[in-house]
């Protein structure tokens, strides 16, 4: 039997280090107050947006495949603020680092976001999955 939602949650967040796909520097858009919220209580972000160099005081990169080999070993979850239609390259990137690395362990993708083809695509290489959830959020319930 496949494990619930909520375990797979907890699991999760008890990772460290997330990269954030589509963090944005304007701290008004949801990725950065999530963002912003998970590192006020000891997570470390990467954020990966092509469009700017830093945010929230980190470097950013422009995708995962260009984070270095170092940084790449450390990377836990790959939380995705993009549209569903935008998911699958994402996924595809988190599947190929899964797979030389060993991480991420998982992909979260934002409330709002679902892609169920990408989901079983990482779920099939291994990665813990969830969808249409809030970290911020399943975060604050818990903790």
């Amino acid at each position: 039997m496949a494990p619930d939602v909520d375990s797979i949650v907890d699991r999760i967040l008890g990772m460290h280090t997330i990269a954030v796909v589509g963090l944005s520097k304007d701290s008004s858009k949801p990725s950065n107050d999530v963002a912003s919220y998970l590192m006020k209580r000891g997570y470390r972000i990467v954020p990966i947006n092509p469009t700017v160099d830093e945010v929230l005081g980190q470097k950013a990169y422009p995708s995962l495949l260009s984070l270095p080999d170092s940084l790449k070993r450390e990377i836990e979850v790959v939380d995705i603020f993009r549209r569903a239609e935008d998911v699958a390259p994402i996924v595809a990137e988190a599947i190929k680092l899964h797979a030389g690395f060993e991480h991420p362990k998982a992909v979260w993708m934002q409330l709002g976001i679902i892609n169920e083809s990408s989901a079983q695509e990482a779920g099939n290489a291994g990665l813990l999955v969830v969808m249409d959830r809030c970290m911020k959020i399943e975060h604050s319930r818990r903790r």
